[in-house]
């Protein structure tokens, strides 16, 4: 049986929309064993569909069909750590987990760069898959259904609070918000951004971080259906934030701060409180570098 260990993602990064990618140190674990019947659980109190409609499922039977194999059954333990529909890349998390542990009880017959192409035609865009499976930050284009990606390292003067809101935000209907189209004084706004963004995480020039985080393209829109999100954003500058940007399509919110900075998240719990905004969860974590990773072990089955 195969431990797959999938990280949470932050795509964007405020200007990077669609290309910027970075995987947390905050992890999804899944339990997968060839059986001859559809046996589904979760091992914590999210709840999970326990037929053939779990996405977990969905995309190891997806490989099988793709390299010509039947899928007998399947056994799936979950461990969901990552929130859903918040930002932070939970669905990635199962496409990545159901291709990969798929693709090792096949004998490995799809290389990373492949799996990770599948991965985001099945998601529709790669910022999530592509730092979830490569782990760092990961910068990704897609040319004739191919995704080219590049991952770097993380400056470790910085760390990332993720501030979690309690209601969900649907990926698809913040998109379906958003302007069909741009001006070019926008689209020069973001790219030069971008690129900073990338310069200064890999870097580690933290000063430049609050202008890299600015967007004109999704975050304006998105941003006024987050209540009290002006004032989180507004108390994590105060607290020592290097920058701020919305976490995908959001609802979360992330801060860079300071690598060395263990109290960030108790002082915006705290602040929060005082201002009389509840319901936001603050938790510190760090960029993980490696990616999703498999295991044989016993499983808890």
């Amino acid at each position: 049986m195969l431990k797959v260990s999938v990280p949470a993602t932050s795509a964007n990064l405020g200007p990077g929309f669609d290309a910027l990618g970075l995987a947390l140190t905050l992890y999804n674990e899944v339990y997968l064993e060839e059986w001859d019947t559809v046996d589904i659980q979760s091992l914590d109190d999210v709840a999970v569909p326990a037929g053939e409609d779990n996405m977990i499922y969905e995309n190891v039977r997806q490989l099988y069909e793709i390299c010509g194999k039947r899928l007998p059954g399947l056994k799936i333990r979950q461990r969901n750590r990552i929130p859903m529909t918040r930002g932070l890349g939970s669905s990635s998390a199962c496409i990545v987990a159901g291709l990969l542990g798929a693709n090792r009880l096949l004998g490995d017959p799809m290389q990373k760069r492949d799996i990770i192409s599948l991965a985001a035609h099945i998601e529709g865009h790669p910022d999530n898959i592509a730092p979830a499976i490569a782990g760092g930050l990961v910068t990704s284009v897609i040319e004739g259904g191919q995704v080219h990606s590049i991952s770097v390292p993380v400056s470790k003067t910085m760390r990332f609070a993720a501030l979690i809101p309690a209601f969900e935000m649907k990926t698809s209907f913040a998109r379906s918000i958003l302007p069909g189209t741009f001006s070019r004084t926008d689209v020069v706004f973001n790219l030069s951004r971008a690129a900073l963004m990338t310069a200064a995480m890999f870097s580690g020039d933290r000063e430049v971080l609050k202008v890299a985080c600015e967007d004109r393209i999704h975050q304006p829109t998105r941003l006024g259906l987050i209540p009290h999100s002006k004032e989180v954003f507004d108390l994590a500058y105060l607290e020592g934030a290097f920058g701020v940007y919305l976490s995908g399509a959001g609802p979360t919110l992330v801060a860079i701060v300071d690598g060395e900075d263990n109290s960030f998240a108790v002082r915006m719990q705290q602040g929060l409180l005082e201002q009389g905004i509840s319901g936001w969860q603050a938790v510190l974590l760090d960029c993980d570098q490696n990616g999703a990773q498999i295991l044989s072990e016993d499983g808890p089955f």
